[in-house]
């Protein structure tokens, strides 16, 4: 069997190495775990003894000391060499620093801080987000990721459409978004079932329990739910949380609260919405998510958990992957028509609400007031410290204010219309009002929109946990409010650690190349390129006009120009 996979897999390799890349990785990936287990069997306990000199306490603050002091210095001229081209990261590192500074004034014991789990968690988030963003192999991985899981969920068209008919599915919300929910809660069930999350789900956890310090069962919680809900991943550790402190049950709502659950993930994927940025924004979220719960309710109790052997996890109950598969779909109905009910209450307060601010607002004589106008001036400052353009400011605000205040799903829906507007060409200003935001802002927007950090969300953590442990509701109660503006505070921070990051790839569109063709649609590149013209056109009078720039001496240049103000409205066009 062995023998002849190697033979199907060399023949792959060998004929379209493009084609079966997909193939390779996973085979990679195979291959990397079992030689792992395999080393730890044979190597485990002999690594062990080799490590024992470094358990001297000195040795070991020392080590502590020289790392924590370079990897200071190597921040500070990280920041002094990358941001002396591009000046304006500074203010998202500022945002950090606010971020930081205002979850440190509102702790609840500020002696006892461990700056370590701080600076650990927000160091990985760091190093993980250059990984992601800043390098190309990392960045082209997680593109790779992203379209994978894109193509993996357009799966779900075979079954829907099935059910309700193409033109519904090509349509209606509902019939789109919806059932990608149910065929991901499917897939999920069946991975759980063959025990793939578990692993993944410890072997992180253990990397931020012996990195950060913290506890093995909320280490577990956090890491758990990079892939489940905040109402799924207390259950992996639901035998524990009877006696967990506060500290760790606070760590566990705000691991909730600052990240999305992977069925869900899908359902933001189907809006249009960047899937490595989502991908990467959850991932980044788990070791923040540890830091900054340390920072805003520090451990004072005597925790139960500290061993560093981990929390051992259980299989699914079902007997077959044919009934885990039916299970996770059955299951996976309820979060359907759970979004679904939140979907049409929400936009329908939402409607309710801007209507009755509209009225109040024209009797003094205020007009359009709106609940998005109004968080987009609240929150406007917010926004410019995590590294958004002032002008773009106002739009982002009010997405972050509805995903806080209203609904995450409702929030990625408007940022999905904007993306649609600046991919299909739409002029960027109409009548003085902004019509879609910068890509730099899409993906800062995009990471300060993952997660369940939403006033709603209080409601149904509490109904989860205390139905896990009641004697402990009192408990549950005095920390949730304290792991939502923690669990936004997440959020925000990894917009911030994206804007700090984030650099244009690609290059340019070669504008002259493509004006001389006959382009017929509107297009991002089309608006780019035809704004570029109208900027470097001059009209002398009665004269044909003048061009300068890249486009003087072009003898195709006034014919680009008419095709141009065929598509949008320009003084030059006149």
């Amino acid at each position: 069997m062995l023998y002849a996979y190697a033979a199907y897999f060399l023949a792959a390799c060998i004929l379209n190495f493009q084609r079966a890349l997909a193939l390779f990785v996973i085979t990679c990936l195979v291959i990397f775990v079992l030689v792992y287990s395999f080393l730890k069997k044979l190597l485990g306990k002999k690594l062990t003894r080799c490590l024992k000199p470094f358990e001297n306490s000195r040795l070991r603050l020392w080590m502590k000391w020289v790392f924590a002091g370079v990897s200071l210095v190597g921040l500070i001229l990280w920041l002094a060499l990358d941001t002396a081209q591009r000046p304006e990261q500074l203010i998202s590192f500022a945002g950090i620093c606010m971020f930081i500074l205002i979850l440190f004034a509102c702790s609840k014991h500020h002696s006892a801080v461990s700056w370590r789990t701080v600076f650990w968690g927000l160091g990985l988030q760091f190093v993980f987000g250059i990984l992601v963003i800043r390098t190309d192999p990392g960045y082209s991985a997680f593109q790779w990721l992203g379209e994978q899981v894109q193509i993996f969920l357009n799966y779900t068209v075979a079954g829907s459409s099935f059910v309700f008919g193409d033109t519904l599915v090509k349509d209606v919300f509902a019939f789109q978004a919806l059932p990608i929910i149910i065929f991901f809660g499917c897939v999920m069930s069946i991975l759980y079932y063959l025990g793939l999350v578990q692993w993944v789900v410890q072997k992180v956890a253990w990397f931020l329990q012996i990195t950060m310090g913290t506890t093995a069962t909320e280490t577990l919680a956090v890491a758990g739910n990079i892939f489940v809900g905040m109402t799924e991943a207390p259950l992996l550790i639901r035998p524990y949380l009877g006696d967990m402190t506060l500290s760790e049950i606070h760590a566990v709502m705000t691991g909730g609260f600052a990240t999305i659950s992977g069925t869900v993930l899908g359902a933001f994927i189907s809006f249009g919405v960047d899937a490595s940025s989502l991908i990467s924004a959850s991932v980044m979220a788990a070791p923040c998510a540890l830091a900054l719960s340390k920072l805003a309710y520090p451990e004072v109790e005597e925790s139960k958990f500290k061993s560093k052997e981990g929390v051992k996890l259980s299989r699914g109950k079902e007997r077959n992957v044919l009934e885990a598969a039916s299970n996770g779909a059955t299951d996976a109905i309820g979060l359907a028509a759970n979004v679904a009910a939140n979907l049409v209450a929400f936009l329908a307060v939402l409607a309710f609400i801007n209507a009755a601010l509209s009225w109040l607002g024209e009797l003094v004589d205020i007009q359009g007031l709106t609940f998005q106008v109004i968080c987009s001036y609240l929150l406007r400052p917010m926004v410019f410290m995590m590294g958004v353009e002032w002008t773009d400011c106002p739009m982002v605000a009010e997405m972050v204010g509805i995903k806080f205040f209203i609904n995450e799903f409702v929030a990625y829906q408007q940022l999905s219309q904007y993306k649609n507007k600046r991919l299909s060409g739409v002029e960027e200003w109409i009548e003085g009002e902004k019509q879609w935001i910068s890509v730099r802002a899409e993906i800062i927007t995009t990471f300060s929109l993952c997660g369940f950090a939403n006033l709603s969300s209080i409601g149904i953590t509490l109904g989860g946990l205390t139905s896990m442990v009641p004697h402990r509701k009192s408990d549950l109660s005095k920390v949730v409010v304290r792991a939502l503006f923690t669990g936004a505070c997440v959020s925000l921070i990894s917009a911030s650690m994206a804007g700090i990051l984030y650099v244009s790839r690609g290059a340019e569109a070669d504008c002259v190349s493509f004006l001389n063709t006959s382009f017929t649609n509107r297009t991002y590149e089309t608006y780019m390129c035809c704004r570029g013209l109208f900027q470097s056109t001059s009209l002398n009078g009665t004269n044909p006009p003048s061009f300068s720039g890249l486009w003087e001496d072009k003898e195709f240049s006034a014919m680009a120009l008419t095709n141009c103000c065929g598509f949008y409205n320009n003084t030059v066009c006149a």
